[in-house]
This record gives structure tokens, sequence and C-alpha cells, in this order.
């Protein structure tokens, strides 16, 4: 099923007759579909108060029980330190971690979760750990072999710079 966003653009490039309408097809299926796993996946964790950005940095605090430096947290999740604070302001808010002194280096801060945070971690990961699983439940498993064969060879063919607009 396509967004109406990219079933209008399919038509389009339909009428203007441009190469390979199924490949742009299959393009725009897989936004569809991306974009459908993400809208799932707010509305799971919504309910906790968290974002995508907020679940990784509970995700990641809760593996290192002796906390994070907030660069190094940064640096984990793939994004700014400025990206870093405001969803560490969101997780203090909700008292799920806090900031604290380095006892090794007052100037420096390490973010921990608090009990409550924890406890959220515990039941969050577990609840969309299944619901992950679930998304690809209904391929056998040599489709999932197969999937990700596919997957990755797009992957490889974008990363090559074969996909790039001319």
């Amino acid at each position: 099923m396509l967004e109406q966003k990219y079933l209008a653009l399919l038509q389009e490039a339909q009428r203007r007759q441009l190469p390979d309408v199924e490949g742009i097809q299959l393009c725009f299926r897989t936004l569809s579909l991306a974009t459908a796993i993400d809208r799932d996946c707010a509305a799971l964790l919504a309910p906790h108060s968290l974002s995508e950005g907020r679940f990784v940095l509970l995700f990641l605090l809760d593996a290192a029980p002796d906390g994070l430096a907030p660069n190094a947290l940064a640096e984990q999740a793939g994004i700014t330190r400025a990206t870093v604070t405001g969803l560490l302001d969101g997780l203090e808010r909700e008292g799920l971690a806090e900031r604290q002194a380095d006892a090794s280096d007052r100037r420096a801060l390490r973010v921990t979760l608090t009990r409550k945070g924890r406890r959220v971690a515990r039941t969050v990961f577990e609840q969309h750990g299944r619901w992950i699983a679930s998304l690809f439940g209904g391929l056998s498993a040599s489709e999932r072999t197969q999937l990700g064969a596919l997957l990755g060879k797009v992957a490889t063919h974008l990363s090559d710079g074969d996909g790039a607009a001319a």
C-alpha cells in the first residue's frame, strides 16, 4: 500500500513514461513501509513519554550501569551533543535519567538511569522487542534470509553511488 504522496508521484512517473516505473514503485513501497513502521513505533513509545531518540538513550544507559558521559551517549547514538542535551532534558523531566558530576572529574558529567528509568526500560524493551520481532513474523526463515540479502544488495548499490541522481 502506498502513501498518497507516493501514489501521486508514481502516477506522474507513469504519465511521463519515466524509465523503470516498477523500480520507482518499489522505492515508494519501501518508503511507505518505513513510514508505517515509524508511526507504529512512535505510537508504542508515546504512552511511556518516549520518542525514538529518548528510547535509544534509555537503551544505551540501561546497558551502562555506571552511566555515560553525554558525549559518549552522542557518539554511541550517532547524534550531536546538542541533540543529546535536548533528549536528556526530556528524560530528566520524566524522572527517567539524571545527570551527576563524575566522581573522578567533577567538571565532567555522567548520565545514569533512575530506578523509574530502569523499570521503564525493562518494560519498554520487552514490549518493543516483541513488536519488532513480530514485524517479520509472517515470513519464513528462508524469506527472511532472502529479504535481508535483497535489502543488502539495494544498500550496496546505493552506497556505491550507482543509485545517485544523474
